[in-house]
């Protein structure tokens, strides 16, 4: 695991640590790239902002002016439901169908159109607009609007409009099994030694074997990619949410509109937990805090801010499959990195 903190005094701490029986791949160290996962959502949020403070986007845009008939309900979802997990749509992870190219046993990458046309296929979670419910799907139309809007690639955007600018040398869109450094190995058990709890479909992943684990890092397992394809650094990350939360990469309009959230419990749980646009706040006992989680095959990652960019943390796990007390070590992780940061 990478453990890393700035206070926005001195130095960052960073820490690293491994497993004896990794050490025969790779000997990790702080500064390693990862799988960020679905803090990609946090990225194509500010491309999408960038693009509406430019009036090439609106946050009021109806999917269907982008995407026409290739979303359930398109006219009634919005670019801001889509952003903030409002519009109701399936999440597409949850599709059996997806299980082969998610774990890693299918070289096939499912691109935007088709995991749209998959999802048509399941009825909506809720009418658009009127409660919260987390869903990759979300964010594979997204990039597809990107795309539409700018007649780019999402890597392209990425690197001209984030990377480049703040001099990110390990951030990048992947769009395939490449990595371009030094990368931290991520794993998941064996079949024979997954957890009973997960299901048939995911407990079988390509990739070497060896002491009860399949080395995954080689996999591509991301589907088209928009809510979960960008690979950084601690150090990096750190970078970036210093530049979003100060204003270097937004106009104080779309910074705002990116902080408006909507409680993810519903409205009998306003408080605790809420999520803006592609990005979620924590009230802590400590502070409250900007972040985002991304999980995907071998790698877990958790980045978190203050409303300045001045204070970061982040953690990275080289596995997705935690046992219980691999999920209690990990809360007790993210309650000490946001205390932390207020120290």
């Amino acid at each position: 695991m990478i453990v890393r903190v700035d206070d926005g005094h001195g130095r960052p701490i960073e820490i690293s640590e491994q497993a004896a029986w990794t050490k025969k791949d790779h000997r990790i160290r702080a500064d390693d790239e990862v799988r960020e996962a679905s803090n990609t959502k946090t990225v194509m949020a500010t491309l999408v902002l960038q693009l509406v403070a430019e009036h090439r986007l609106a946050l009021t845009d109806p999917v269907d002016k982008w995407l026409p008939g290739q979303v359930r309900n398109g006219r009634a979802i919005t670019l801001r439901m889509l952003l903030n997990h409002t519009s109701g749509l399936y999440d597409y992870t949850e599709d059996p169908a997806l299980a082969p190219a998610l774990t890693g046993r299918d070289p096939h990458v499912w691109t935007s159109t088709e995991i749209l046309r998959l999802v048509r296929r399941h009825p909506a979670q809720f009418e658009p607009g009127t409660e919260w419910s987390y869903s990759n799907t979300n964010y594979i139309a997204i990039g597809a609007v990107l795309r539409k809007a700018t007649g780019r690639s999402l890597a392209s955007l990425v690197r001209d409009r984030i990377a480049k600018p703040l001099g990110l040398r390990h951030t990048f869109y992947a769009t395939g099994t490449a990595w371009h450094d030094r990368h931290a190995h991520g794993y998941e058990p064996d079949a024979a030694h997954m957890p009973p709890d997960v299901p048939d479909e995911f407990r079988t992943y390509g990739g070497p074997r060896h002491d009860d684990q399949v080395d995954v890092t080689g996999d591509y397992v991301t589907a088209s990619g928009a809510d979960a394809a960008i690979v950084s650094t601690a150090g990096d990350w750190s970078r970036f949410y210093g530049a979003l939360m100060s204003g270097r990469l937004l106009p104080a309009a779309q910074l705002a509109e990116m902080r408006t959230t909507v409680p993810e419990g519903g409205p009998e749980d306003p408080d605790e937990l809420s999520y803006g646009l592609g990005i979620e706040r924590a009230k802590t006992g400590c502070g409250t805090v900007w972040d985002h989680v991304g999980v995907v095959p071998g790698y877990a990652t958790y980045n978190v801010t203050d409303s300045t960019g001045r204070r970061t943390a982040s953690f990275f796990f080289a596995t997705s499959t935690l046992s219980k007390q691999g999920h209690q070590a990990g809360a007790a992780l993210m309650d000490a990195l946001n205390c932390a940061l207020f120290d």
